[in-house]
């Protein structure tokens, strides 16, 4: 008697095409929206900037004219700089932002340092109230800041209307909550061992901050810097209202005039003054790259 035994069935191999056609299908589903999403975002911001740039090279002086980018390429308008006031507000704002960014690493740098290592009655109350203050808009302050400078300007010319310093001051102090915030998380990230066996050294207050801390916070100071340096270069109402004479305009202001009035705006003025004020921003920015991500983000993790 003879048993036959079946073989096995043999399964079919899937055509390389329904394989391929899955893997692609995949990869679109887990990655490749990440991709289409990232040139959707990158077109996103780029594409006002180039449109900023073409009619900053249309020498019609109109937006409208510069729907067809690059039409027409003319430096025009960029000669037309020189012949403004266009480089005294230029140096006037690069004064008024360089000494509000210097001056609020400082004042920010003490102030954190102050409430990170010591121990003082109405401590806690002091941080309370700036961060309460911070809530408040700064529209609200407006009114009070003009009425302020006319005051002070009696009694110290200097510090009134139609001054640099003064604009400067009115910076620092509205800044000043933000940055002793910021930089208190990133001062608490610092070990107190260090401070307590500099003292044990002999080191005072001042060289255990200037010579000890500084260079291990050298991050969160390069942010405030950046930070206090965009939000005065880039201001104008606060601006508008402190300065009054047009030699002391800074970019914000003076140009602003280019374009106020409808029936006389010239945008392709207003656009090359644009792209030329963003080289500074931009350098700087480039600069202190490597110390922004790391300047924002320490501070949460502990503190």
């Amino acid at each position: 008697m003879s048993v036959t035994t079946a073989s096995p069935t043999k399964r079919m191999p899937r055509p390389a095409v329904d394989r391929s056609a899955t893997r692609r299908r995949r990869w679109l589903l887990e990655v490749g929206w990440k991709y289409l999403l990232a040139a959707f975002v990158i077109f996103y911001a780029i594409f006002p900037l180039v449109y900023v740039l073409s009619a900053s090279l249309n020498p019609r002086g109109t937006l409208a004219a510069s729907n067809a980018l690059f039409s027409v390429i003319d430096v025009a308008n960029f000669a037309a700089l020189a012949e403004t006031s266009y480089w005294t507000w230029a140096a006037n704002t690069l004064i008024v932002g360089g000494s509000a960014a210097v001056g609020a690493v400082l004042m920010g740098a003490a102030a954190a340092y102050a409430f990170s290592r010591f121990r003082f009655s109405g401590r806690r109350a002091s941080l309370t109230g700036l961060l309460i203050i911070q809530m408040f808009p700064q529209a609200l302050a407006f009114v009070a800041i003009f009425l302020m400078l006319l005051a002070l300007g009696e009694v110290v010319p200097v510090l009134g209307i139609n001054s640099k310093i003064a604009l400067i001051c009115v910076y620092l102090g509205g800044a000043l909550g933000v940055n002793t915030f910021l930089m208190y998380g990133f001062f608490n990230t610092v070990p107190i061992e260090i401070d307590e066996s500099a003292k044990i050294d002999g080191a005072t207050h001042a060289q255990i901050f200037w010579q000890l801390i500084i260079p291990l916070v050298t991050p969160i100071l390069a942010v405030v810097a950046l930070l206090a340096f965009i939000a005065a270069f880039g201001d104008y109402i606060i601006a508008k209202i402190v300065l009054v004479s047009e030699d002391n305009w800074t970019l914000a202001v003076g140009m602003y005039q280019w374009v106020s009035n409808q029936l006389a705006s010239n945008w392709g003025l207003f656009a090359a003054g644009a792209v030329l004020a963003s080289i500074p921003v931009l350098v700087l920015f480039l600069s202190l790259q490597r110390y922004i991500v790391g300047g924002l983000t320490a501070g949460s993790v502990k503190g």
